[in-house]
This record gives C-alpha cells, structure tokens and sequence, in this order.
C-alpha cells in the first residue's frame, strides 16, 4: 500500500514542482533550489499556484475515478470525463489531447482520425496520466495491465508509439508495486513492446542513455519514459530523482510526473516530503469545483489499490 500512495501522490507532486519551470532551460530548478531539503520549492509560477497540479495529474484522478465508479475499464465513459473536463477550460491542455476531445468524433475513432489527418500523435499525453491506472491493474498481471495502458491511450492518441511507451510504464510500476526493481525488469518488458515500437524503446531505456542523446523533444513519449527512467536510474532517493526530472528542461511538469510516479512506488509515500505534500491540490474543471488535496489522493490510491 506505501508503495501505491507513493505513485499516487508522487506522480502528482512531480507534476506541482515541475509545473512553473516548463520549457525553461536546464538546470533551473537547482538553480533556483540548490541545496536538497533547504523548502520553498512548491513555489507556483508560470501561471500555477504554489502546489497546484496540471492537467497530467487531473487526467489522471479521472481516470482512477472512473475505474473505480465503473468497476473497471470503461472507456467510453473515460472518455466524456475526459470531454466534460476540456469543455470545462482547465489551464492548460494539450494540443494532441484537446484536439481529440474537441472534435466531436466517437470516442473509438476520435483520435484514429485525428491521426490519419495529423500523422502527428506521439506526445506524451497519454503517458502523463498513467499512474492511477497503473496502480488499479498491477494485480491483474503484466498482460492485462499493459492491454489497459494501450487502451487508454489510444482514447487520445493514435499513434501507437504512445500506446506503447505507456505499457511500458504500467508493468515497470508493477514490479515497483510488488518489491521488484523495475530496471531490472527493462529487458523482459520490451520483449512485449510492438516489434515496429521495441528499437526505439530499446535506445532511451537502455542504462547508457542520457537524455542528452534524445534525438527528439522530451514532449514525445519516448524520450519523456527514457528522462524519468535515467532519473530512477541515477539517484537514490524520491527527492533526488524528481529534482533530476525537472533540471532536464522542456517539458518538466510531465517528465516530473512520470519520474514521481515510478519513483514513488519504488521508495514509497513516506519517501516525499511533506513540504511538498502539505501544499498540493489538484483542481478538477468540469466537475462541482472539486479541489483534491494529499489525503484525496492516498485516498483513490488505497482504492485503486484494493
């Protein structure tokens, strides 16, 4: 159970920390904060209030709600909580995701068309929201769970390389979830990627990767699954690794999100600090003004759990 309250709220304070230095240059988060543990790194920006969680960690809670008001995958219901939250105007939304949402098309071919036209559609969107879902499968089997991570994803993106870089992260949360290291289980999980996907997975999780090799944006999923796994992989602590995550630049509140997710279930909830998690709260658009904060999350995450 810590370990799952540690994906949970870890991925979601990823998210709050990386929010305000979005697009900003590497290196500025230390910058800024250059001392482990010195406080004030909750600190909002860029249009975020201090702790306030993005749309990663609200598309997240919609689906672990839905999971569970369900009783498992629904997707055409995920799919209105994700339409009514669009239409409601949160923050910020991304473009692949809002596109999809907007288009008035059903939700098993919305984003399938979208591809067709766009050939644009391997962002990490679907990656960003994965950790709820990631937990609610982990007792289902490696199989099931990344059946579950492509199914969700392919509700926004149409192009399976999202697809895959999110099963990925379910089963590597798995074996995180059940006291395994996930880093070891690298190989054995990318022997069930798509063979059309599995090379370009290969480079960005191999242990010699750096994410300044990334030949794309970490915006793309690939390289976005590659920066928070060499985040795990090169630190030794919760704090460490999220703090790696946002100091790569770009793209820093989903790259944090995902590294607090598998670092979170790797070191568990009592592993983040709680300077960071007193202020945290995640506002959901569309739903009766409904404002998550930490014991909301450990809350869904216990559920999730089972």
């Amino acid at each position: 159970m810590t370990r799952a309250l540690g994906a949970v709220v870890g991925s979601a304070v990823g998210d709050a920390l990386g929010a305000p230095f979005e697009f900003g240059p590497e290196g500025a988060f230390s910058v800024r904060f250059p001392r482990p543990g010195q406080g004030g790194e909750m600190c909002g920006g860029g249009g975020w209030d201090p702790g306030e969680a993005t749309d990663d960690t609200q598309m997240a809670v919609l689906v672990g709600e839905s999971l569970l008001e369900r009783g498992g995958l629904d997707l055409p219901d995920v799919f209105r909580r994700f339409q009514r939250w669009a239409a409601a105007g949160p923050k910020d939304i991304g473009l692949q995701t809002e596109a999809v949402l907007s288009s008035g098309d059903p939700w098993d071919t919305a984003a399938a068309l979208h591809f067709q036209v766009n050939q644009r559609a391997a962002g990490n969107g679907s990656l960003m929201r994965a950790t709820t879902s990631a937990v609610y499968f982990a007792a289902h089997g490696r199989d099931a769970t990344m059946d579950a991570a492509r199914r969700l994803a392919a509700l926004t993106h149409g192009d399976r390389a999202a697809w895959e870089g999110t099963a990925v992260f379910h089963e590597l949360v798995r074996v995180a979830l059940d006291g395994g290291d996930p880093l070891r289980a690298v190989p054995e999980t990318l022997a069930l990627v798509h063979p059309g996907h599995r090379e370009r997975y290969a480079v960005v999780l191999d242990p010699g990767w750096h994410p300044d090799l990334a030949t794309e944006f970490n915006g793309a999923v690939w390289p976005c699954l590659g920066s928070a796994l060499w985040a795990v992989r090169t630190t030794s602590s919760y704090e460490d690794a999220v703090r790696a995550a946002i100091d790569l630049g770009g793209d820093t509140d989903t790259v944090a999100a995902v590294t607090g997710g598998l670092a979170g279930a790797v070191y568990g909830v009592d592993a983040i600090p709680a300077r960071w998690t007193d202020t945290l709260h995640v506002p959901l658009p569309g739903f009766d003004e409904r404002v998550l904060r930490t014991p909301d999350l450990a809350e869904l995450a216990r559920r999730l759990n089972g």
